[in-house]
Parts: structure tokens; sequence; C-alpha cells
């Protein structure tokens, strides 16, 4: 169906926010969130699954599913733009739904690798997500719709580490695997019963399976050779050859798209100004605040041993009870800034976020030895993380048509997924360093959670200042104003 015939059906839609957009908006913002969900599962769990296989590999029980959905992140994009966004969701959460099980039965460390990687296919949910709220919401909801879709990390923020800690501390680790799969059921099960197919099509498109193997090979190659850069060391001929030859095909890609019928992303649309660096500044800032949650998992759940770890010992539900100020925050900020966004420009609202999580970090690297401390600095970081969730997606859609919002959408979380992996990597080669490996697990000292802060400090800092390159763009009413006039 063309777009044109889609924006009809949104015109003669009723205005009033009734039960079935409550649950198309319910069962999107599960689908979307789904994944923070899981982070938190895995980010708490970590340490446990560390000291139960003996691994000093533990950045990859998170990494491995994180590198499949940025390999199949283009596939899918392309796909729902052929076959439709929910026919392609529900396909991706059932395969997910299978990893998940693969994972949960799992009785090696290297069957649930291959379970985690395979629960990776649910990644790329979240770029349809977000354009299946613009396909199927009318105008006027679209803005509100898509910052509540955005600012559901608070509710996830909130009740997240609580639910985790009620899981793990009562089941462990397995407890967690299975939680995951059966939330992913549900999800299949939502998306199945009450989101419609998006009436928007990509028409006379064909899949383009070389740009695809070479963005997703590419990038998935370039983040592997950082992740093992510490184990193979930084100037060893693996190291840089997975990363030059990740780098060598992403470039390949730009070539290759240029001359191609159907190219995987148009480039015209990465081209301009008001595209690209929004998907920078976004990316940046995005790929920080997700990755963070690496030095504070494993700072206080990781044991207190004297001289070997300077973990805080702490369970997963005290470790939630000092995080539950923070993520009320994280909450109100988001709603908050998807109202601010209607009359203050989001590059503004952006950019103060990024600084209010900088100024948080930069306390916490020297402030995370006390529940007082930690629970001080979270507030300041959770502010400004508030606003980052909520103006990320209100800026993609001011800086894009409809039709190409999903493409966008994969664009933003392709580059925001490689920046979170990439800085994680960092993160724990950061962490690692002056730590101790005992009985084959490792364990972190201070001065590892000190850098490691700092490193996500810098890294946020630096996504303020790209935000000051994104051109003025029409605020998200101006945007549904001129739509609806034409």
């Amino acid at each position: 169906m063309s777009l044109t015939t889609a924006s009809s059906q949104q015109e003669s839609e009723t205005s009033r926010f009734g039960a079935r957009y409550a649950l198309i908006l319910v069962a999107l913002l599960w689908a979307v969130q789904l994944s923070p969900i899981v982070g938190l599962l895995v980010g708490n769990s970590q340490s446990e699954i560390a000291i139960h296989f003996h691994t000093t590999r533990i950045a990859w029980f998170s990494q491995t599913s994180s590198l499949v959905g940025i390999f199949l992140l283009p596939f899918v994009v392309k796909a729902a733009g052929i076959y439709g966004k929910k026919r392609v969701m529900l396909v991706a959460i059932a395969l997910g739904l299978v990893g998940d099980l693969i994972a949960a039965t799992a009785t090696s460390y290297s069957t649930l690798l291959v379970g985690r990687g395979l629960a990776g296919i649910y990644g790329p949910i979240a770029a349809l997500g977000y354009a299946m709220a613009r396909d199927v919401f009318p105008r006027r909801m679209v803005g509100q719709a898509s910052g509540f879709l955005g600012g559901g990390i608070g509710l996830v923020a909130l009740g997240g580490p609580f639910l985790s800690g009620w899981v793990i501390d009562s089941w462990g680790f397995r407890g967690a695997l299975w939680f995951m799969a059966i939330a992913t059921a549900l999800s299949l099960v939502l998306v199945l019963v009450f989101v419609p197919e998006s009436p928007v099509r990509e028409e006379h498109a064909r899949m383009d399976w070389i740009g695809g193997l070479l963005l997703g090979g590419g990038l998935a190659a370039a983040i592997y050779g950082i992740g093992e850069g510490s184990q193979w060391g930084w100037t060893s001929g693996k190291t840089l050859g997975f990363i030059g030859g990740g780098l060598v095909a992403v470039i390949a890609f730009a070539f290759v798209e240029r001359r191609v019928a159907n190219p995987l992303f148009p480039l015209e649309l990465l081209k301009r100004r008001q595209v690209w660096t929004v998907l920078l500044a976004t990316s940046v800032i995005a790929g920080a605040i997700y990755s963070v949650g690496t030095v504070a998992q494993l700072l206080a759940l990781m044991p207190k041993i004297p001289t070997i770890s300077d973990g805080l010992g702490w369970s997963v539900t005290h470790n939630a009870l000092i995080n539950a100020p923070a993520s009320v925050l994280i909450v109100v900020m988001a709603v908050v800034t998807g109202a601010l966004a209607r009359r203050i420009d989001a590059r503004i609202l952006l950019g103060i976020g990024a600084v209010l999580t900088t100024t948080g970090y930069g306390f916490a690297s020297h402030f995370h030895h006390t529940a007082p401390q930690l629970m001080i600095t979270g507030i300041v970081a959770a502010i400004g993380m508030g606003m980052i969730v909520s103006a990320t997606p209100i800026m993609i859609i001011e800086a894009v048509a409809p039709a190409e919002q999903a493409l966008a959408n994969g664009a933003q979380n392709l580059t925001a997924g490689v920046a979170q992996v990439v800085f994680t990597q960092l993160a724990f080669t950061v962490l690692a360093r002056g730590g101790t490996v005992m009985k084959g697990t490792q364990f972190y000292r201070d001065s590892g959670f000190t850098h490691g802060y700092w490193l996500i400090c810098g890294v946020c800092l630096v996504g303020a200042a790209l935000a000051l390159l994104v051109p003025r763009a029409k605020r998200i009413d101006e945007v549904d104003a001129g739509q609806a006039a034409a």
C-alpha cells in the first residue's frame, strides 16, 4: 500500500485515544523495551555466571547477542519495508525465543553463548517498533507515542532492577534465563494479537544481500576485533586483521550501495546533514548511557575480597533499592522532555541531558563506595538520561519524512548498537586493568571502576559536543502541522 493510502487511513481515524490505541501502545512498548529488560537480567546475572562457569570471557555473555543483532539489523529493516513490519517482527521474535530456550537449558558456557547469539535476532525489533508507531497512530499521537516508547526505558529502569533482583536472588542465573524466554513469548503473543500490520511498503523493492553482508559483517568483524584486542594484543595481526577487514567491508558497502537499484540504506538519506548529525550525536550519547551499566552492575554485584575484588557485594534487590530514586526520575524526565519538545528545540534537550549525565558519571568516578554516594550521583545522571531517551526518537522524527522513518530508526539503532558494543568492550578492558584472575574468574579493583566511569563520562561529553553539529529542524508539533496541511 502506498504512503498516500496510509496517510488517508490515518486521517480517517478517530482523534480519541481509545482502548485500541492503548493496546497497540502497550504491545509495542513491551516489544521495544524487552531488550533493556533482558539487558538488566544479563547485566545483573553476569557476575554469577562468570563465577559458575569459571570464565574470564564474561563480556561475550552480553556482547554475542549484540553482535548478531548488529549483523542482522540491515536485513531485518529492509525485509520489514518489503514484507511488512509486523510479519518481520513476528519472525524475529520467534527465532529469538528459540535462542532463549537454548540458553536456558545450556550446560556449558559455549552452549550458553550459542543461545544468546540466536536470541540476538530479537535485537532489531526496537527499530521496527518505533517505525510502527508512526505508521499506525494518527499524526497528532505520533510524537507522544514515540516519546512514550522511548520514555518506557524509565519504567524498565524503575521496575526492571526489582524484577531481576527477585528473579536472580530467588532462582539464580537460571531463573533469569528462563524469564527471558517467558518474556519473549509474551512479546510474540502481544504483537500477534494487538498490533496491526503497517500499510507502508517499499514498492518494487528487493533485498540487497551483498550490501547487508558487507555492512553487517564488516561491523561485526570490527567489533569482534575490538572485543578480543585485550586478549590478542592491540597490535597483533589478528586484532588488526579483524578491525581493518571490517572497516574495509564497511567502505566497500558505501561503494556497492551507489550501484544497486534497491540499496539497503539509501546513501542520499545518510548524506543529509540533518540526518547524519542526528544519528552521530544520538548514537554516541545513547551508546554511552547504556554501556555504563557494565561498570555500575559489576561494581555493585561483584564480591568484596581484600586485595582481590573491590566490588560492593550487594544483592540484586539491594542494588535496585539504591537505584530506585534515579529510576523514578528517568520516567518523570522522559515525560517532561516529551512535552517540552513541542516548544523547545530537541537539540537543546539532548545536549542538556548529555551534560547532566557527564556530571553524574564524573562524580561517580570518585564517589562510588557507599550507597548514599551512588544514590546522589545516580540521581544527577538519571535526570539527563530521561531527557536523552525521550529526545532521541523525537529528533529522528523531525529529521526524516514518514516514508523514511523505518530506515532512519534502523540506522539509529544500528549506529547506537555499534557504539554501545564498542564502549562496553572498552569498559571491560579498562575495568580489567589492574584486576585479578582467580580460579578462572576475572575480578576488578577500585581503580578499574574509577577509570570505567571516566571513560563513559568522556564519551557523554563528546556526544554533547556533537549535538551542536545538528542543524535546526522543525519541532515535532511543527512537523505534525505541516503533514496535516499537506
